[in-house]
């Protein structure tokens, strides 16, 4: 029972689990730079349109001639499915009476449950995004899609070999939320990442007729956000509610001295530990203002039907700062405040090193050393035919670099002086969450069929593989091994205007089995962190539809 009580009121760690989820995240990544790359799946490489090019490869800037600007408006609809059921034997420590999937009502006196409602849906309902002046997640409204405008502009003086440029984009935009009550609320009511690049001055230069080199300096601004609720059904939880049912519930109300002192006093909790009710609530912030990456490219052109383009995206190391709000429950509250209110409860908490409270609320800053990984890019573009053309990528991210997190607070926080019982991670001040993701190769295809002088036909295909171990996928962010497909369509007004409309699609379809993640549904003793849905089969669904129209034109 003491060993548990370092398991119970461990909200603070939740949000640093989920923010394992950026992984997930990136997969979203250049969802929302070009739509016109986006139509032929990312595989721009060696034939970046236009100004993207800043983000895709800077070499190619230097095929752009005098002043040329380039504006774009992006949608994006996110549609999550998450199912959760209960599969045969379900329990956690003997108890399945679990109202997310147990239809029985209070008149039911059983721990074990009669009659499962069978799947349970937690669907997103609504957009959501970090705005930064206000900080905080602000919701959309049901079926509001996400809006992201970019532009960019690109000046090559005349007679010059480099080509100077700037744009704004977003590398990564994500943001999901649902109202009170939904299924999905214990891993992130609401969830916002964002990366926007504000300001990214570039340059491409012409060595000679067939290569061209280029940089680019990003200055972008970075934000995590998450507002979820907490519970923690794993086994000891379990033990501490059968305790209180079953060893407590005698002397509730008429107890005396030597049941406080055998019993270290907890069975003065007024209310008892229960694995399936709600622990808590958090809402955390964490920002970087100026997040400064660069971009080097190369592009080789030796024939009209033939070109080979690499790029290096950087890593960039920031110092993310924010803050944090937890509401604790009354169950941990009591269970800590009944294990002092005992001699040998005291001295017990004395020896663990236990705060003397668990307070109602529990606020201050929190900072983490973050990195937006490393990314390495090559490509080819190959006419088949003179109306018809191929473009194909594969790329490197260096997800490896997010081995662990760790997170330090400005003050002692007392459910950290509780959980470093367990972990070597864990201080008084600080926390470092282990995560082992994976760098990971993808490959992108697309085509371009000039169907007249004016109008040209695009179509793209980009399967992306997750780089998230099988033990630790989740639903905060789901999106794990999925597919990309994108529509196009160019016409050209003149020689100096183009306009672009194209369609992408995103889907992807995750199966967690109960207790096969640590992060989503495993049970056990040990398992303490973020586990909402310990012992249930976890289904995801998830649609990313973007629609997005570009002009550009040259003065």
């Amino acid at each position: 029972m003491v060993k548990h009580l370092k398991l119970c009121p461990l909200t603070i760690a939740i949000f640093f689990a989920g923010l394992s989820t950026v992984a997930n995240a990136q997969l979203g990544q250049d969802l929302s730079v070009d739509l016109r790359s986006l139509a032929l799946g990312n595989a721009v490489t060696a034939d970046p349109p236009g100004i993207s090019a800043v983000h895709f490869n800077p070499a190619a800037l230097a095929k752009l001639d005098g002043l040329q600007t380039d504006v774009q408006g992006i949608l994006a609809n996110f549609a999550i499915k998450r199912d959760y059921s209960a599969p045969a034997g379900y329990n956690v420590f003997g108890y399945s009476d679990d109202p997310l999937v147990c239809n029985d009502g209070p008149e039911i006196d059983s721990n074990i449950c009669t009659d499962f409602k069978g799947t349970v849906h937690g669907d997103v309902e609504y957009a959501s995004i970090y705005v930064p002046i206000l900080k905080k997640i602000v919701d959309l409204g049901p079926n509001s899609p996400l809006v992201a405008p970019t532009a960019g502009i690109s000046y090559k003086p005349p007679g010059s070999k480099v080509t100077y440029a700037t744009a704004v984009y977003a590398p990564l935009v994500a943001g999901f939320g649902a109202e009170d009550g939904n299924p999905s609320n214990y891993m992130g009511q609401q969830v916002a990442l964002e990366r926007i690049t504000y300001l990214s001055p570039s340059f491409g230069y012409q060595v000679n007729d067939h290569l061209s080199l280029g940089a680019s300096f990003g200055m972008s601004y970075q934000a995590i956000a998450l507002k979820t609720d907490l519970r923690f059904p794993n086994e000891m939880i379990g033990v501490l509610r059968m305790v209180d049912e079953v060893v407590c519930r005698p002397f509730k109300d008429n107890g005396d001295i030597i049941t406080d002192l055998l019993l270290f006093g907890i069975c003065n909790a007024k209310e008892g530990m229960n694995p399936f009710n709600k622990m808590g609530a958090m809402d955390v912030s964490l920002e970087q203002s100026l997040s400064p990456s660069y971009n080097l490219g190369l592009l080789w052109e030796p024939t009209d039907d033939f070109s080979f383009g690499m790029v290096y995206q950087s890593e960039a190391k920031m110092r993310l700062k924010g803050k944090y709000l937890i509401n604790n429950a009354v169950a941990p509250q009591q269970l800590v405040a009944g294990l002092n209110s005992s001699a040998t409860g005291q001295i017990l908490a004395a020896i663990l090193g236990l705060p003397g409270y668990v307070p109602n609320v529990e606020s201050g800053l929190v900072a983490m050393d973050f990195k937006y990984p490393q990314h390495f890019k090559a490509g080819i573009k190959y006419k088949i035919f003179p109306d018809l053309q191929m473009n194909f990528d594969v790329g490197w991210t260096d997800f490896s670099a997010w081995d662990k997190f760790r997170f330090e607070f400005d003050r002692q926080i007392s459910l950290l002086k509780v959980a470093k019982l367990l972990s070597n991670d864990v201080t008084d001040r600080s926390l470092a969450l282990p995560l082992r993701f994976q760098s990971s190769w993808r490959w992108g295809i697309g085509f371009e069929y000039s169907a007249t002088d004016r109008l040209k036909l695009r179509m793209g295909y980009e399967p992306r593989t997750s780089s998230i171990p099988d033990d630790k996928r989740n639903t905060m962010v789901p999106i794990n091994n999925a597919q990309l497909f994108g529509l196009g369509i160019g016409y050209r007004f003149d020689q100096d205007t183009d306009l672009d409309l194209s369609l992408g699609f995103l889907r992807s379809r995750d199966d967690i089995p109960a207790n096969t993640s640590s992060l989503s549904n495993q049970t056990g003793v040990g398992n303490i962190l973020l586990n909402p849905y310990a012992g249930l089969n976890v289904k995801t669904n998830t649609k990313v539809t973007l629609l997005g129209i570009n002009y550009r034109t040259k003065w």
